[in-house]
């Protein structure tokens, strides 16, 4: 189920994307909560999907909001 991101959050993630900031993201790999994965680049857009809102990077890496742990260091 997915659980909605915070307006801190969605305006970090705003910041991040505007000013072009290389950004660390550690995230669950999915709903199960097990395995986390780290990974870094370029925020790009924000999408939402069957209503599921996902960071996606200048990779192309598509990340579900509510599965991140930090970014940038901050919870």
């Amino acid at each position: 189920m997915y659980n909605p991101i915070s307006c801190e959050f969605f305006d970090q993630l705003n910041v991040a994307m505007q000013r072009k900031i290389p950004s660390t993201i550690v995230y669950f790999k999915d709903e199960n909560l097990e395995e986390k994965l780290t990974i870094k680049g370029l925020v790009a857009t924000m999408e939402v999907i069957d209503g599921i809102e996902f960071l996606v990077l200048n990779t192309k890496e598509k990340i579900r909001l509510d599965l991140v742990i930090t970014f940038n260091g901050k919870k």
